[in-house]
């Protein structure tokens, strides 16, 4: 018999910082409890093994996007599922661009060597 995974649904932050092209999604009022670097992302992971954060550096790079859209990220998304050592986010974002609201919906896929058990998270402003 398949177990379900593990979910948790909460409310989230977003931050863009300018000088230093780091997007940050976090989960509202949890602790980390330890970091899983990744080529230019650091995931955030708690106490009870949920991916509880997702630092991008160099995000304008990264995600394609303009510095200034990532100044002014108005509604967001972030999707985790961890399942025998892979990891899927998937975020889904507007960005503005002229007036003009932008959807966004990257998907990123890693494999951890760290032993996170298979779980979901949605988190969403």
């Amino acid at each position: 018999m398949t177990q379900k995974p593990r979910s948790l649904e909460a409310p989230g932050e977003v931050d863009y910082d300018y000088k230093n092209d780091i997007l940050f999604f976090k989960v509202k009022d949890r602790e980390y409890d330890r970091s899983i670097e990744f080529q230019n992302l650091v995931i955030d992971v708690d106490s009870e093994n949920f991916i509880t954060g997702l630092q991008i550096f160099n995000a304008s790079e990264y995600l394609g996007l303009p510095k200034e859209n990532l100044r002014n990220v108005p509604n967001w998304k972030f999707q985790s599922t961890t399942k025998e050592g892979a990891i899927e986010i998937r975020l889904f974002f507007q960005t503005m661009l002229r007036n003009k609201i932008i959807e966004n919906r990257p998907i990123i896929q890693l494999q951890s060597e760290e032993n996170l058990p298979n779980s979901e998270i949605i988190v969403e402003v």
